[in-house]
C-alpha cells in the first residue's frame, strides 16, 4: 500500500490550492489534543529519510491533522508519502491526506519524506500549538563554525581547522564536508584529512551540531591544493585563456567534458565559464538540472575513466569539472548565469541585488559543487538596452548587482561579466555604468564578435568579428577596436579587459560578389542554425579565401562566410599583448577542431 499511499499524496498536493485546506484548529484546543514527534529514519551525507509521528493526546477524535515545521535555509524537503507536504520559504507544512485524517484518542499516524541538506526542524507546531512530542529541538540552532584555515599541507594528508560555533545549549560535535560529502564528525575544532592525491585541489566545509542534534548553517568554505604533482597554479598576472562549455553541448553535438582533454584544450587554458544558469525571479537558478548534474557517464565517457554509479550524489557536467580540474588543477571554472536567452531576469535581479546575489552564492557554493566553481560569471545581454528583451532597469543596475555579487562572494572566489562591444556613440556600452561597476569585477569578457550577421537578411556582407574598421563597414564603431578604446577611454584598465573569438562563422546566401558589402537573399544553411556554422565544419566546407580587418572571409558558390582562423587568431593575439588586455575568451570549445587548433592559436599567440 506505501506505493499506493504515495501516489495519493502527490495528487492531493497536485489538486488542492492552499486556499482549500482546513481550517487549522485553535492554539488551547491544539495543545492539549495532539503532539507531533520528529524521527531522522536514515542520513546518507547528501540527503536523509525523516518522519513525524502525529499523536492525538485528547479524548475526542481528530478528524484531521497539520504539522508546521521550520528548515534553515539549504534544507528541503524532496519528496513525500502519506501527507500533503507544502512549503512557503523556510517553512514547511504536512497535512492529512484524504486516507488518514481520523485520530481516535491515544491514536497515531505517521508521515515521512526525504530531504536534502544538513538542517534539523525548528518550531514545530502541530494543529496550530506546540508539538510538545518531547524530541522535536525547540531551541535555537548552533551558529556557523568559522570558515576553515589550512595548515600543514604535504602531498597526501592536510589538517584545517576553524573558529568554534555558538550555541545556548552548547555545541556537541562538528561535521566535516570534503567536496559536499561528509567525511568526518569530530568533537573539536581541527581534523586532519589523510590518504589525498598530490598536486590536487580540495574544498572542506563544516558544520556545528548542538546537544538537541540540531545542525546550523555551513561554514565559509576552504579550498586547497595538495603539494607535488608537478603543476603549479599560474601567475596571477598571466593571460587569461577562457573558454566557454555549453550544457546543451552534451546532447546534438555530443560534446562533453572529456572532449577538452582529448583534444589537447584543457592544456592550453585557465578558465572556463559553464553556460548557463537561470535568472528567474530575483534568483539565480538551475539551468538543465539532468545536464548539469544527473546525467550518467560511462567509462569510456568519463574523464578518468570510471563510470559513475546509480547512487553517486553527483554526476553530469559538474562530476565531470570535478575530475577534469583534478587532473588540471591550475583550471579555474565560473559558473555563468543568463546569455542571450536568459537575460530577461536581470531586470528583476536588479530590483533588489543583495537578494539576487544570496541566490547566487547558495546555488554556486551548494555542498553538493561548491569545490567545482571558483566564481560567478554574468552574462547580461544588456543592461538598460535591449537584447533579445528590452531592459529598463537604469545606467546604475549592472555596477548594483556586481557590487552585490562581490560584496556576497568575496575576495577569494572570480566575479566576471560578459559585456557589449559595442562602440559607437550613444550605443550599449554608452548606457550603463560599466566604467562604475569594474572595480567589482576580476575582468570583463568584451563580445567582440557578432557584429554583423544574417539577421540582415539582405546583407550588406560584412565580417562578425572585424579586429578594426574598413572602408565599406556597414555601422561605424561595430568593432574591437572601437569597443576597447571606448572602455579604456571611460576608465577602465585594459588589464580587466578579455578579447572575444567566436569558434564558428556567419553567412549569407545568394551572394554574387566575393569581398565583403555584397547583397544577400537570405541566411546561409547551418548544421544547427540558419546563418551560423562551426568553425570545424567550414575549414573543409568552404576555406577562407581573403582577409578585412583582421578576420577572414569566404565565398563558395553563392554562399559568404566570415571566421577567424588560427592566422587571423595569431593577429589578434598579437593585437591583444600589444593594448596590454587580459587576455582573450572565447566561444565555444565544441565549434574547434578535434585537436584544438583555435584554442591552440590562443594559448600560442598569448605567450
Amino acid at each position: 500500500m506505501r506505493l499506493f499511499r504515495r501516489l495519493a499524496a502527490t495528487v492531493a498536493a497536485l489538486a488542492l490550492p492552499v486556499a482549500g485546506l482546513v481550517a487549522l484548529a485553535g492554539p488551547a484546543e491544539a495543545a492539549a489534543s495532539a503532539t507531533a514527534t520528529y524521527t531522522k529514519v536514515s542520513d546518507w551525507g547528501t540527503g536523509f529519510e525523516g518522519k513525524w509521528t502525529v499523536k492525538n493526546t485528547g479524548t475526542t477524535t481528530l478528524t484531521s491533522w497539520t504539522v508546521e515545521w521550520d528548515y534553515p535555509s539549504g534544507t528541503t524537503v524532496t519528496s513525500a508519502w502519506d501527507a500533503t507536504v507544502t512549503s512557503s520559504g523556510a517553512h514547511w507544512t504536512g497535512k492529512n491526506v484524504g486516507w488518514n485524517g481520523t485520530l481516535a484518542p491515544g491514536a497515531t499516524i505517521s508521515f515521512g519524506f526525504n530531504g536534502a541538506g544538513p538542517g534539523a526542524p525548528s518550531g514545530c507546531k502541530v494543529n496550530g500549538g506546540s508539538c510538545d512530542g518531547g524530541t522535536t529541538p525547540t531551541d535555537s540552532p548552533p551558529s556557523a563554525p568559522g570558515t576553515p584555515t589550512a595548515s600543514g599541507v604535504t602531498d597526501t594528508s592536510l589538517t584545517i581547522g576553524w573558529a568554534a560555533a555558538t550555541d545556548d545549549k552548547g555545541v556537541k560535535n562538528y561535521d566535516v564536508y570534503r567536496g559536499g560529502t561528509k567525511v568526518a564528525t569530530v568533537t573539536g575544532t581541527s581534523w586532519t584529512d589523510s590518504g589525498l592525491t598530490k598536486g590536487t585541489t580540495y574544498t572542506y566545509g563544516v558544520i556545528a551540531r548542538d546537544t538537541a542534534d540540531q545542525s546550523g548553517p555551513a561554514s565559509g568554505s576552504l579550498s586547497v591544493t595538495t603539494t607535488g604533482g608537478g603543476t603549479t597554479p599560474p601567475d596571477p598576472g598571466g593571460k587569461v585563456k577562457l573558454g566557454y562549455f555549453t550544457d546543451w553541448g552534451v546532447y546534438q553535438r555530443n560534446y562533453h567534458v572529456k572532449n577538452l582533454v582529448t583534444s589537447g584544450s584543457a592544456a592550453k587554458i585557465t578558465h572556463i565559464n559553464y553556460a548557463f544558469g537561470n535568472v528567474q525571479g530575483g534568483k539565480c537558478t538551475i539551468g538543465d538540472s539532468y545536464a548539469d548534474y544527473d546525467k550518467a557517464y560511462t567509462a569510456d565517457q568519463s574523464v578518468d575513466g570510471v563510470a559513475d554509479t546509480w547512487d553517486q550524489p553527483l554526476r553530469g557536467n559538474f562530476n565531470q569539472l570535478r575530475k577534469l580540474k583534478a587532473k588540471y588543477p591550475n583550471i579555474k571554472v565560473l559558473w555563468s548565469f543568463g546569455g542571450w536567452t536568459w537575460s530577461g531576469g536581470f531586470g528583476q535581479a536588479a530590483a533588489n541585488p543583495a537578494a539576487f546575489a544570496d541566490s547566487c552564492y547558495s546555488l554556486v557554493e551548494d555542498p553538493r559543487w561548491a569545490d567545482v566553481f571558483d566564481g560567478i560569471d554574468i552574462d547580461w545581454e544588456y543592461p538598460n538596452a535591449c537584447g533579445l528583451s528590452c531592459d529598463t532597469s537604469g545606467a546604475a543596475s549592472l555596477k548594483n548587482v556586481l557590487s552585490a555579487l562581490r560584496t556576497k562572494f568575496g575576495g577569494s572566489n572570480l566575479v566576471t561579466a560578459a559585456i557589449s562591444a559595442d562602440g559607437s556613440n550613444g550605443g550599449k556600452l554608452d548606457l550603463a555604468d560599466y566604467a562604475g561597476a569594474s572595480p567589482y569585477v576580476d575582468f570583463y569578457n568584451v563580445m567582440t564578435y557578432d557584429f554583423f550577421g544574417a539577421w540582415d537578411a539582405k546583407g550588406p556582407t560584412a565580417p562578425h568579428s572585424p579586429l578594426t574598421s574598413y572602408a565599406g563597414i556597414p555601422i561605424a564603431g561595430f568593432n574591437s577596436e572601437a569597443a576597447i578604446t571606448k572602455l579604456k577611454g571611460k576608465g577602465i584598465a585594459g588589464s580587466k579587459l578579455n578579447l572575444g573569438i567566436g569558434f564558428y562563422g556567419r553567412g549569407w546566401t545568394g551572394v554574387t560578389q566575393d569581398a565583403p558589402g555584397g547583397t544577400a537573399t537570405g541566411p546561409a544553411p547551418g548544421t544547427y542554425e540558419q546563418g551560423i556554422e562551426d568553425y570545424k565544419v567550414l575549414k573543409g566546407s568552404c576555406p577562407a579565401n581573403g582577409t578585412v580587418a583582421g578576420t577572414a572571409y569566404a565565398k563558395c558558390g553563392s554562399n559568404w562566410w566570415s571566421y577567424d582562423t588560427p592566422a587571423t587568431i595569431a593577429g589578434k593575439m598579437n593585437w591583444t599583448k600589444q593594448q596590454g588586455l587580459r587576455g582573450a575568451f572565447f566561444w565555444e570549445f565544441s565549434g574547434d577542431t578535434a585537436n584544438g587548433e583555435l584554442a591552440q592559436a590562443i594559448h600560442t599567440g598569448l605567450q
